[in-house]
């Protein structure tokens, strides 16, 4: 089996920024292809994948959808991917998990766009700021017990839970909601991350025909 990673529109698909950072991170070789999204089930995306849904990756045998799944696959072939230490660990997988299963209000209120910096302040629920408070909670918390060292959440190093969170980042970057000096300055380093920033540039380079005006009439 040919080792593929299939994605949706880098400019929109926050699942499949998370999915490709967990294997860019992991260091596996795959072949990564680019499915242009239409916006709800795309067609061509079920075409390629068997939950209809992306990211999802073939390798060494294995086929795996869903985040979660993709990132323990990764963590097995490269454990780095989460904290070494047992009950940093457990944090990590558990505010992972938060976020791959909540924040409903602040997806819908506020859906990745890359590049629209006209979108700040838009958004701004009450539920979608209730979604924000919490995801601040927990950055704050979590670098406070375990970020000495470095910008990220745990430290030095991103690792899975900081993909979990990156297009969560994208998010209050574009939309610029009222944030903490905690929670600014892990945005910053986020964005500023490499694999970040060749996100960014992927999603600048697709064609003007994948964009959705869904999304980019919000102003």
């Amino acid at each position: 089996m040919a080792a593929r990673l299939y994605l949706g529109t880098a400019r929109y698909s926050s699942w499949s920024l998370r999915g490709w950072l967990l294997v860019r991170l992991a260091g596996l070789n795959v072949e990564e292809i680019f499915v242009k999204l239409a916006g709800g089930h795309s067609l061509e995306v079920k075409q390629v994948s068997p939950s209809g849904l992306v990211p999802f990756l073939e390798h060494d045998g294995a086929q795996v959808w869903e985040s979660l799944a993709i990132a323990e696959y990764c963590a097995d072939i490269n454990p780095s991917l989460w904290p070494s230490e047992r009950i940093a660990k457990a944090r990590a997988r558990s505010i992972a998990a938060e976020m791959h299963a909540g924040f409903r209000a602040l997806r819908l209120a506020m859906p990745m766009v890359l590049g629209r910096p006209d979108y700040a302040g838009l958004g701004q629920t009450p539920e979608s700021l209730g979604d924000i408070a919490r995801i601040e909670a927990l950055w704050t918390q979590t670098r406070k017990e375990f970020g000495a060292g470095g910008a990220y959440l745990f430290g030095a190093n991103f690792n899975a839970a900081d993909a979990m969170y990156a297009p969560v980042v994208a998010r209050l970057l574009t939309y610029a909601p009222p944030l903490s000096a905690v929670a600014k300055a892990y945005c910053e380093a986020v964005r500023a991350h490499p694999l970040v920033v060749e996100w960014y540039d992927i999603a600048a380079k697709e064609p003007q025909s994948w964009h959705l005006e869904k999304y980019e009439s919000l102003a």
